[in-house]
């Protein structure tokens, strides 16, 4: 039978358990970092990171990388626990309060053909702007204006203390896995969704002025190609799997290294590497930290208050409980 024929009580438990077992089935699923592709790749990443750069006397490959003092660490549990709970949660509660890019791109194009194009009626391939070589150049401007967007909202996320303490959630780690990937607040989400959907709402709203609707971009398995490449070693990026892409490469892409120092809680630290994919933005505002060699140090907020977010209630209310307390404080003070 199909789902979609179900109505009423039927329709209803269906959506619910199809919520529910979602989260489960991740692997399967092109938009998600445990996409089962994305973990093959990182696997094998893997497994050439610890041949090309194997220790004196290390020759366990499961022990350095899925050893219990990782995967079974009270925060890669609260890690597993979070990644259901708020994959259950966040679709039916918060995801409607995430800017939609495609309302900003629906604006820009109303502005711009207001704009430049007054009482005229658009209509698909009537512009000059099609091609094979317009849908490359959009495909790269639309994946720089999302990795853009992407470092503002991480930048504001660490910039503003009322942020910041939605932002504390992720960085509560003290290991990383891919689920820590996950570990983020809702309020941390809406607003790490929202500045891309701005940035690249503008430029879709602007191709598609330009190109009378017909711009598109490069898929693979149904995911923008610039991400779906990205996403193939997105996963290292929380591991402990310490891969750099050396002195020079590293200036323009965001190793998964560079991603594990952001963790730290070293003062050399602080502030450094908010990139996702690319390292330009942290190179045109001073935040880049390259690696010269493997470096070890902890991670966590560095003030003993991580436990505080190793369990599900921890890391949904202790942000609202650290902005009351502080809140308090500063009513203290004055």
């Amino acid at each position: 039978m199909d789902p979609q024929d179900l109505e009423g009580l039927p329709r209803l438990v269906f959506d619910v358990v199809l919520v529910m077992v979602k989260p489960l089935f991740a692997f399967n699923q092109h938009d998600s970092f445990l996409y089962w592709p994305f973990l093959t790749v990182a696997f094998i990443l893997a497994i050439l990171v610890f041949a090309f750069h194997r220790r004196d006397g290390d020759r366990n490959f499961f022990k350095r990388y899925f050893s219990r003092k990782i995967w079974g660490h009270p925060s890669a549990k609260a890690d597993y626990k979070f990644y259901y709970i708020n994959g259950v949660l966040f679709p039916i509660i918060f995801a409607p309060l995430i800017l939609s890019g495609a309302w900003i791109g629906s604006w820009a194009e109303a502005g711009l053909q207001m704009a430049f194009s007054p009482g005229l009626e658009q209509t698909p391939g009537t512009q000059s702007g099609t091609g094979i070589w317009i849908t490359v150049l959009y495909t790269i401007i639309f994946f720089l204006l999302y990795d853009f967007g992407r470092y503002l909202a991480h930048f504001v996320l660490h910039r503003f203390d009322i942020l910041w303490q939605f932002h504390k959630v992720h960085h509560s780690a003290e290991v990383l896995t891919p689920f820590t990937a996950f570990r983020a607040h809702p309020v941390d989400l809406i607003v790490m969704a929202s500045f891309p959907a701005l940035t690249t709402g503008l430029v879709n709203g602007a191709f598609n002025f330009w190109s009378g609707g017909t711009a598109g971009y490069y898929l693979f398995f149904g995911l923008h190609a610039l991400v779906f490449v990205y996403n193939l070693v997105g996963n290292l990026r929380h591991s402990p799997v310490w891969l750099s892409y050396g002195p020079v490469l590293s200036k323009i892409i965001i190793s998964p290294a560079q991603h594990q120092i952001h963790h730290s809680v070293e003062e050399r630290h602080w502030g450094c590497n908010m990139g996702f994919a690319l390292a330009i933005w942290d190179r045109m505002f001073g935040s880049l930290y390259i690696p010269k060699d493997h470096e070890t140090f902890a991670m966590g907020l560095g003030d003993g208050t991580e436990a505080h977010y190793h369990g599900v209630v921890g890391m949904y209310w202790q942000p609202f409980r650290n902005l009351f307390s502080n809140s308090v404080k500063r009513d203290g003070d004055s």
